[in-house]
């Protein structure tokens, strides 16, 4: 089985490309715009490094959030896109389980992705990946954590490790999942965006 994995949720537009229990290639890009116009030309590379059409695809898994607004969207479009036109199935992925999906000793992750004025958004999750409570959105200060936690990030945010996903057991624990309609892929933001919060102020 060959699988796809994209994520867009911060400014790095992170690409996989899994056959079986192997990663044949990983790209890890950062841009601070255009990710738009990126993550095509980065993909087909992708592809082309290991001698793969798209269409030798088995299944698509995506980050739908929470994360950056326009980062989100462009990962769904994507994913989307190529589950649609090309009949491959499609799976949502929180960004914060992919964040805590790493080989570590420690048995509580918390995985925080920055959301701005001293706010993060936060999952709880053991090392098997259960997740212990509901994401949400919270102020730094309120997270509690001790010498059996570790604090999870992209970019290392509030003092939080910065780890390589172990995305073989990502995938592996959402092999069964039911796929879900390409057009019913939506994000899930955990917040309002800019635009909504000034229309309230």
């Amino acid at each position: 089985m060959k699988y796809l994995f994209i994520d867009t949720s911060n400014s790095f537009i992170n690409i996989y490309i899994v056959k079986d229990k192997e990663v044949l290639n990983k790209k890890h890009y950062q841009t601070l715009k255009d990710m738009a116009n990126s993550i095509m030309p980065l993909i087909r590379e992708s592809f082309n490094e290991v001698d793969f059409k798209v269409n030798d695809i088995d299944k698509i898994f995506v980050t739908v959030g929470p994360g950056s607004f326009t980062g989100v969207r462009v990962g769904i479009t994507v994913a989307k896109t190529i589950s649609w036109s090309l009949n491959i199935p499609v799976y949502p992925i929180s960004t914060l389980e992919y964040l805590a999906c790493v080989d570590t000793k420690y048995n509580k992750i918390i995985s925080i992705i920055d959301a701005r004025r001293e706010n993060v958004f936060t999952g709880y999750y053991d090392s098997n990946l259960n997740k212990i409570k509901n994401e949400e959105l919270v102020s730094i200060d309120s997270i509690k954590k001790n010498e059996d936690t570790i604090l999870v990030s992209y970019d290392g945010v509030y003092d939080s490790a910065v780890i390589d996903t172990n995305i073989i057991k990502l995938i592996n624990k959402h092999l069964n999942d039911k796929s879900v309609n390409p057009h019913e892929l939506v994000p899930n933001y955990l917040k309002k965006t800019e635009a909504e919060e000034k229309i309230n102020d």
